[in-house]
């Protein structure tokens, strides 16, 4: 609340709330059609926590989570509620919709420019202190947000990170896992923690919701399955024996907390449209399902660095550790690295893989480790940390977790800092900087196999 008070949004305005979430809503997005399923009925919004506003800034968790984005944001979506609401929609809030809660947004243009990182990435603002196993040994900073005594009120080692926020459906895929751990780097231990902090963060509350609030939050997240219901090149997805959409996703059988279904009953990551695979036919809708059907077997490959080993819940894409209950798994692609120089430690990025990428305007970190592990002394240069934020380990440095893959047409742009603009950007940068050898067909059937989940 300090921030909110020194540094208050010079207007406010509305946010549009539907009265229910039907049992089923189906919406609009660049591949055709995402859907909604709600097994246990329609949601009344007025009735549940989530919709409703419980902080001081008009926001609510739907303000960030909403359905024809795959209950997350899309960068166009960001634009199009900003330029309808002259950026007065309660998504473009100081806290951390700015680049800085000091922004100036007493004019349009001022708002344009404070809001940059939302409105181009689809990124919110972190503010996370730095663990003691870290020392912070060279800062770029556009935006003067980190270690800044001013806007943090007093500390000296709180530090800005810019993240896309991450899809609040599909929960019941992890809900109950002991081992899974919530937001990109894990931070929060339980949807009820997030929740909880959620409200007292990003709508500014002065008190944490109730625990009735709470459970209706997570209640209904976790009772919602989202997914790709059409596509406009191969239409149905439920068609010739395929199961995309969310109906056959609610359906998914799915251990809570223990081992899941063997290979034999459901082959890992993804069946949905296998019996697209052996399809004859040469017109452009079978053509595209046939695309569709390689690309899912590319997915599926079981060649080193294959895209299900590390999206490998079945039918859903997120990182599943039921299995091995207390290992919770992040993953150093190298996407937060800050140039095509190696760091010291970690994982490195090719310059061809940076050019899939755009992570112009993201702060430039370098750290150097003193964690007493093999990594001690080593240096660093990342746009994120990461994980190492939570646990200051420094073998987590620019380690992010593996989230849910449904729904992807609907968010754009990907991975946890928006650099990847579109799902060609995602795999080009996969295929170029783990020399997979996918050709260029390879490539765009993938990219046509991620597009219908």
């Amino acid at each position: 609340m300090q921030i909110h008070k020194r540094f208050p949004d010079t207007l406010f305005g509305s946010q549009t709330t539907p009265a229910a979430i039907p049992a089923f809503e189906s919406d609009p997005d660049p591949a055709g059609l995402v859907a909604t399923d709600q097994p246990a009925g329609a949601t009344l919004t007025a009735s549940n926590a989530f919709f409703q506003n419980l902080g001081a800034n008009q926001r609510t968790c739907f303000s960030c989570h909403q359905p024809q984005n795959g209950w997350a944001i899309s960068a166009a979506s960001v634009q199009q509620r900003f330029y309808s609401s002259l950026g007065n929609d309660p998504l473009f809030r100081l806290i951390d919709g700015a680049t800085c809660p000091n922004s100036t947004i007493e004019t349009y243009a001022g708002k344009i420019l404070s809001f940059r990182l939302l409105l181009t990435k689809g990124l919110i603002r972190v503010g996370l202190p730095l663990p003691s196993s870290l020392t912070m040994t060279g800062l770029v900073d556009p935006y003067q947000c980190s270690n800044n005594t001013t806007v943090n009120v007093g500390s000296t080692s709180i530090y800005s990170f810019y993240r896309r926020p991450l899809p609040s459906t599909n929960f019941f895929f992890q809900t109950s896992n002991p081992s899974n751990l919530f937001m990109w780097d894990g931070r929060e231990p339980s949807l009820i923690s997030q929740a909880n902090d959620a409200t007292l963060i990003h709508a500014q509350a002065p008190t944490a919701p109730t625990s009735t609030q709470q459970t209706q939050m997570v209640s209904f997240e976790s009772g919602i399955f989202s997914a790709q219901n059409f596509s406009s090149a191969a239409r149905s997805l439920q068609t010739q024996s395929a199961t995309g959409g969310p109906f056959a996703l609610s359906s998914q059988p799915f251990v809570q907390g223990g081992p899941q279904p063997s290979a034999a009953s459901l082959p890992a990551p993804f069946n949905l449209y296998t019996s697209w695979a052996t399809l004859t036919a040469t017109d452009p809708v079978s053509a595209a399902r046939e695309s569709i059907a390689r690309g899912e077997a590319i997915f599926n490959s079981t060649t080193a660095k294959s895209c299900g080993g590390c999206h490998n819940t079945v039918n859903n894409g997120n990182r599943d550790n039921a299995a091995n209950p207390g290992i919770q798994k992040f993953f150093n692609t190298g996407l937060a690295n800050a140039s095509a120089t190696p760091p010291s430690a970690g994982q490195g990025i090719t310059s061809a893989a940076l050019a899939d990428l755009d992570i112009s305007g993201l702060p430039v970190f370098t750290v150097t480790c003193n964690d007493g592990s093999n990594l001690q002394g080593s240096v660093y240069t990342v746009t994120d940390l990461g994980r190492a934020m939570i646990s200051g380990v420094c073998a987590d440095i620019g380690a992010f977790k593996a989230p849910s893959l449904r729904g992807l047409a609907a968010r754009a742009p990907y991975f946890h800092n928006g650099s990847a603009a579109t799902l060609l950007n995602v795999v080009n940068f996969y295929n170029d900087n783990f020399n997979l050898g996918l050709t260029s067909s390879q490539v765009q059937d993938l990219v046509n196999f991620l597009n219908t989940l």
